[in-house]
């Protein structure tokens, strides 16, 4: 593809928005460990799914969990659930399936042929996401190569299935006629991708020396998604970034001056929110954006202390700083929307009750990282409180 059709390509995408009409999907999910503390962990993230489902465009009409010992290798849950969902799909009159876990091409090529609707994956659902969201020409093309790299592992298995989908959910980014080349195209394609982010990552990289020689201090501003990072940075900073009630609102990051008085100016720089189970792809793809992380003098991480699955979502975020080699950095927790929060012992569940003298739940102090304790803050970005 000359630079030509790259241009055109690219001009293309960024006049796609949103999905007409709307699909009406089925989700499924399954449950490996058949434990209590599993089975929860399981049902958290089919509803984070549903979330993540809606954000796309999708009207979530139902959902299916299995606990099996292991996933099926053809059709990864087992084929009397296929049955379920594909009664649960005529019966809500959907079109779309999602599934919590990556498939395999061959796998959903099995399901699709079972119950006769598009199946896609949790991978691929959150790069759609992403391929909505990015504004900038930056992060137009990481999501590409992340999407191109997604779909040329599965080539053999979904050549049949992705020239039927018709568009939706799952088919923005490469096109239909991207999803049908053959691999040594979509290769050429990658090749170019990874030579313009590679510019991208030098020109990211000369900033950050500039800064380093102003001896300016950065912290990246971390967290899981829709957290309320840029919430505070606009709170701190005075500023007026894009912020809205839903997950990866921001991918591009951001980078705004914070004055501390006499003690000089710090910068404080927005990221993409984490979330469960993040395609390793776009880990791939962001590596230009995600060494904003890399290379900061500290971390900055902001959780929700209203969301039950605050510990959890620590341990997510604890997990991909030590993929990213940051999680041994300096780091100040910052606990959000405490605004949020039940207001007195009435309405407050029993976690939420016995405090520990810094304001935490007995489960939150628990997930702390070690070493963290005493560099945790209560705040509310929305309110200003904290």
């Amino acid at each position: 593809m000359d630079n030509r059709e790259n241009r055109e390509y690219l001009a293309r995408e960024s006049g796609k928005s949103g999905i007409m009409p709307r699909e009406t999907a089925i989700l499924a999910g399954l449950a490996l460990d058949g434990s209590p503390a599993a089975l929860d962990e399981s049902e958290r993230s089919l509803a984070e799914l549903a979330e993540l489902a809606r954000t796309a465009g999708a009207q979530v009409a139902g959902s299916v969990l299995q606990r099996r010992a292991a996933p099926d290798a053809a059709y990864y849950i087992g084929r009397g659930k296929i049955g379920e969902i594909k009664a649960a799909c005529q019966t809500q009159d959907a079109s779309l399936v999602i599934f919590d876990d990556e498939l395999s091409g061959s796998q959903i090529r099995n399901i699709e042929k079972m119950i006769g609707c598009k199946v896609i994956d949790r991978t691929l659902l959150i790069l759609d996401i992403f391929a909505q969201r990015a504004q900038s020409r930056e992060g137009k093309l990481q999501v590409e190569l992340a999407m191109q790299q997604y779909r040329l592992s599965r080539l053999v298995g979904m050549g049949q299935s992705l020239s039927r989908l018709g568009g939706g959910i799952g088919t923005r980014g490469p096109g239909e006629s991207q999803l049908e080349s053959d691999r040594r195209h979509i290769n050429r394609r990658i090749h170019f991708l990874k030579q313009e982010l590679a510019d991208v990552a030098a020109r990211r990289d000369r900033t950050r020396q500039k800064r380093r020689e102003n001896e300016m201090l950065t912290f990246a501003v971390v967290g899981y998604t829709n957290a309320g990072k840029t919430t505070l940075i606009n709170r701190l900073c005075d500023t007026a970034l894009l912020t809205a009630d839903q997950v990866f609102a921001t991918l591009d990051p951001a980078v705004r001056r914070l004055h501390l008085g006499e003690q000089g100016d710090v910068l404080l720089i927005d990221t993409v929110g984490f979330i469960r189970k993040l395609p390793h792809q776009l880990i791939d793809a962001f590596h230009s954006t995600l060494e904003e992380v890399t290379g900061a003098d500290a971390i900055l991480q902001i959780i929700d202390a209203s969301d039950p699955d605050a510990a959890t979502q620590m341990a997510v975020v604890e997990d991909l700083l030590n993929r990213l080699d940051a999680a041994g950095k300096p780091r100040f927790l910052v606990f959000n929307k405490t605004d949020r929060l039940p207001a007195g012992p009435d309405q407050a569940d029993p976690d939420q009750i016995d405090r520990d003298p810094t304001g935490l739940t007995p489960q939150l102090t628990a997930a702390l990282p070690a070493g963290q304790h005493r560099q945790a803050f209560l705040i509310s970005a929305a309110t200003g409180d904290g």
